[in-house]
């Protein structure tokens, strides 16, 4: 790279346009969106779209609720012309639909576009040519008299060709090509220039395209260029304002927000941003913007994953995990803190509450998001994101303190493996960690007393502890500390029960106990045991037994069964 760029490269000059208005305006209603994944995304794959997958798309696009498309460059190749025949004879286009095709301003080209739209009941017409003075100068070796000609003669063609299929409902489109780079003076010349020609009114409007072909400026210097051309040009009552941001720099989607605000009525782009070098404007990105400021965009992304899959199919090209609202780990939070404060927010939040959510700009569930994949632990998550999925994923909700114990152990696991863990992962740590499904269940029998000093228990029970059946007998207030007492008799240890939570999992006759249970063992920390079983009393001496096992530094007593394998 360059020490000195500006010796190569200038920076691009600003408008100067000292009374502009768009930085106050809201976008309160969507624009006219056109989709051209069939055309200029399509043209940039390495390899084309087939008949069928470019069938597949459209169905897509209409779908999802576009009602301009444009579909292809029927004097390019066979494959594009049979394709728009394809759709104009088979009666493939919705009646609320109007397709679109462009052409370049050359006789040849022209001539044969209009002949692939014989009998298409309404069709957008696009002629482009560059303006640009690179394009000009170098390219086509024209002056800036030459060009508006070139551009007045073509559009006269397209009036004519147009006049000799009266049945159709026809739309023509302009395009500046490079209007990103071109004079302001000269653009408006120029689309004066054709608009004069084909005389379009309120009742009948024209469309004038304003391409970012090559992403020059910042956002905010394009938003300009739409604010005086919109001021300056003629006929501005029969004309819609559409703007083809193109991303080279990265600002395609402010490049069009920032234009909408400046005046512009109409969006060109494609799904997910396809398109030739860095991709067109995505569509999907500004319609889900518009959507998270409560503003309806008139398109329906309420099955995105399946779009994607489409889009995937017909561009044969991967969409990025990271790509916003459709990426599969967009709704996806690794940190430990973000995951606990999606967590409580989630814990917190009503139906109808407005969304106001950490991290989550948007409701996945509205695209037909999981929420199961909200949160996913690895080596930078902590106890928000384990519990979450612990509870969401097997109905385990874990007191906080456990939670602290168990995420060490987790993150002990991550540091060894350096994998992330799914939800599965951790649950199956979890029941290794306490020995949830190998602990059985103590025999038991209890029996209280109610007496002049209140009620005792008595209780009997035969547990396996250290690889041995055992008896044990004790007395207290209630089970767990009947069970407690007997349980230092034959072990030996000081036994204390300093936390007791237990909920129930599921319901009806399916309906489980699970116990959780910290303990003290013989004046050590504090460390928790947990315990699950249909009944409730079970799932707490399950719970005892984990908890004084791994407070003795011992695994945790097995079934007998377990013993003898």
């Amino acid at each position: 790279m360059l020490q000195q760029p500006a010796s190569k490269y200038r920076s691009f000059p600003p408008v100067g346009l000292k009374d502009r208005t768009w930085p106050d305006q809201v976008v309160s209603k969507p624009p006219v969106w056109c989709s051209v994944d069939l055309r200029d995304g399509n043209q940039a794959l390495i390899e084309p779209m087939d008949v069928a997958r470019k069938m597949k798309m459209f169905e897509t696009l209409v779908a999802i609720g576009f009602k301009e498309i444009e579909v292809g460059f029927p004097s390019a190749s066979q494959i594009e012309f049979d394709f728009l025949r394809m759709l104009i004879e088979e009666n493939r286009i919705p009646d609320d639909v109007t397709i679109q095709v462009l052409t370049q301003a050359r006789e040849p080209l022209i001539r044969r576009t209009f002949e692939a739209l014989q009998g298409v009941p309404r069709a957008i017409v696009h002629l482009y040519n560059a303006t640009a003075p690179v394009m000009r100068r170098v390219v086509l070796g024209m002056d800036e008299d030459q060009i508006v000609a070139l551009a007045e003669t073509n559009a006269r063609m397209f009036k004519d060709l147009a006049a000799e299929q009266p049945a159709t409902q026809w739309t023509f489109q302009y395009s500046p090509e490079m209007y990103s780079n071109t004079e302001l003076d000269f653009s408006k010349r120029v689309i004066d220039a054709v608009t004069a020609v084909w005389q379009p009114t309120p009742e009948r409007k024209c469309i004038i395209n304003l391409p970012t072909t090559v992403e020059c400026s910042t956002p905010n210097i394009f938003a300009d260029m739409v604010e005086w051309t919109i001021r300056h040009v003629e006929r501005r009552d029969s004309i819609v304002i559409s703007v083809h941001p193109h991303n080279d720099r990265g600002t395609g989607t402010a490049t069009a927000e920032l234009s909408l605000m400046a005046g512009a009525d109409r969006l060109e782009g494609c799904l997910f941003g396809n398109g030739e070098r860095t991709g067109n404007l995505d569509l999907v990105n500004v319609a889900l913007n518009l959507y998270t400021q409560g503003v309806s965009p008139g398109l329906d992304f309420s099955q995105i994953d399946e779009i994607r899959r489409t889009v995937e199919h017909c561009n044969q090209l991967p969409v990025h995990p990271r790509h916003p609202y459709v990426g599969e780990l967009v709704y996806t939070s690794f940190s430990g803190s973000h995951q606990d404060a999606i967590k409580k927010a989630f814990a917190a939040r009503r139906e109808d509450d407005i969304w106001d959510m950490p991290y989550l700009p948007i409701d996945p569930k509205d695209l037909g998001r999981s929420y199961e994949a909200v949160i996913r632990v690895n080596s930078q998550s902590g106890k928000g994101g384990i519990s979450y999925l612990l509870e969401s994923e097997y109905g385990l909700e874990l007191p906080r303190r456990l939670q602290i114990e168990f995420s060490q152990v987790v993150q002990q696991h991550m540091d060894a493996t350096g994998k992330e863990f799914s939800a599965k992962d951790i649950y199956e740590l979890f029941e290794r960690e306490y020995r949830v499904d190998e602990v059985q269940a103590p025999i038991h029998r209890v029996v209280e007393d109610t007496g002049a000093k209140g009620s005792t228990v008595q209780l009997d029970a035969t547990i396996d502890w250290e690889g041995q059946s055992r008896q044990l007998a004790g007395q207290g207030s209630g089970p767990i500390d009947a069970f407690v007492a007997g349980l230092q008799a034959i072990t030996g240890s000081s036994i204390r029960v300093i936390d007791y939570h237990q909920h129930a999992i599921g319901a009806g006759a399916d309906a489980r106990s699970v116990a959780y249970v910290e303990v003290q063992v013989d004046g050590g920390k504090g460390v928790f045991g947990a315990g699950i079983d249909a009944n409730i009393v079970s799932a707490s001496l399950k719970a005892i037994l984990s908890g004084v096992s791994r407070g003795r530094g011992h695994r945790a007593p097995v079934s007998a069964e377990t013993a003898a394998a």
